[in-house]
């Protein structure tokens, strides 16, 4: 035999050796796995986007037309509920209150001299009664004369007349009196609308007018909100909306401070939802208002739904043929590879589901998936690697 085909047969055989060793470490030997352990206290969150809103707005103006020529408040001023936000020209409005209130004092005059005139005219009518019964008992023993009598009687009628216009003349003082008093309460009500007030404990963002405008009644001066009421308007997929109720808890993280989480709860869930993005609208108010907020900046919310005692779960990856709550996954099952069918609970933020039911008790679940997967084929459970601290 040739020294040629010598060689020839040797890298034949050694191909057939490298080929043999190759399908015996792929079909035969023990795949080093990776395998999911069950963890405790998994919480569940659901993920939306929204932006920082005031529940309570407020455009304030005057109630009555006016030239501004005060302005007490200006963009991001904190205001305390009474304070004075701005004054228009009040000066015709105050000689108005000024009139009214010498018109009051003028008819309360009034009415104490028409009490003094029904004093005045009790007195008279009491001696003209005294007189005229005095005159009777004369008339009765023929010491006086019958017209002197009469005269004595019609002065006394004559007082008592006297006595009824001067009480009719108290009513009509009273009257007057009323009258004028409500026409100084309207009049001092409106020179009070010539100044504006902060009608709750506010801070200003926006001031639409200056000073020496002219205004109309109702014109809006000032925007104001209640710090109090701001929250963060999220949008959340209706798909994942479904366990959110009033009061879970949230972590908010605000564009302008990334790295920080600020904690709230579920406030309020909008009963409409939006038609044609399918997001329900919940509003997520703060534990701790940030002193710097800033309305419509974006936020992120992470609303915290159940806290699973102990599942097992899967990632993504590890899961084929995922729909409708169910899939496949490997296991590891008496030292061998499997294919179980499984079905699936909720979805974490990471991408991972929770393996509700499919997976034996002494089984392991595979994850993430290696290549060389093959059903029956020998497996052999990796230690995990060990995770960094993060920094």
């Amino acid at each position: 035999m040739s020294r040629g085909r010598l060689v020839t047969i040797s890298a034949v055989l050694a191909l057939v050796v490298a080929a043999g060793a190759i399908a015996w470490i792929v079909l035969f030997r023990a795949l080093d796995v990776q395998v999911s352990q069950p963890e405790r206290d998994v919480l569940v969150q659901v993920f939306g986007l929204g932006t920082v809103e005031a529940r309570v707005t407020s455009k304030v103006g005057f109630k009555v037309a006016g030239v501004l020529v005060e302005l007490r408040a200006d963009v991001g001023d904190r205001v305390t509920k009474g304070t004075v936000l701005a004054r228009l020209d009040d000066r015709e409005q105050a000689a108005r209150a000024a009139r009214a209130k010498a018109a009051t004092e003028q008819a309360d005059a009034n009415l104490q001299r028409a009490q003094a005139n029904v004093q005045k005219a009790q007195a008279n009518h009491a001696n003209a009664s005294t007189i005229s019964e005095r005159r009777q008992k004369l008339v009765q023993s023929s010491t006086t004369s019958v017209e002197s009598a009469e005269t004595a009687k019609t002065a006394q009628d004559a007082a008592q007349a006297d006595v009824n216009l001067a009480a009719s003349d108290v009513a009509v003082a009273r009257a007057a009196i009323g009258d004028a008093k409500a026409q100084l309460q309207q009049e001092t009500a409106t020179l009070d609308f010539h100044t504006l007030v902060a009608p709750y404990d506010a801070m200003a963002t926006a001031r639409l007018k200056e000073l020496g405008s002219a205004l109309g009644a109702g014109e809006a001066v000032f925007t104001l909100i209640d710090p109090k009421s701001v929250w963060v308007l999220a949008y959340i997929d209706e798909s994942k909306a479904g366990e959110i109720t009033v009061g879970k808890p949230a972590e908010i993280v605000l564009r302008s401070r990334p790295n920080q989480r600020f904690a709230g709860k579920v406030a309020r869930i909008e009963p409409e939802s939006d038609r044609v993005n399918e997001e329900r609208k919940v509003a997520i108010a703060f534990d701790a208002l940030p002193a710097d907020f800033h309305l419509g900046e974006q936020a992120e919310v992470y609303i915290a739904t159940v806290t699973l005692p102990q599942a097992l779960l899967a990632p993504e990856a590890a899961i084929v043929g995922l729909g409708k709550n169910r899939g496949t996954v490997w296991t590891v099952e008496d030292g061998h590879l499997a294919q179980r069918e499984v079905t699936l609970g909720h979805r974490l933020l990471d991408g991972r589901y929770e393996i509700t039911g499919g997976v034996p008790d002494k089984a392991a679940l595979v994850a993430p998936l290696p290549s060389g997967l093959r059903v029956g084929r020998a497996a052999k459970i990796a230690a995990a690697p060990v995770k960094e601290p993060s920094k």
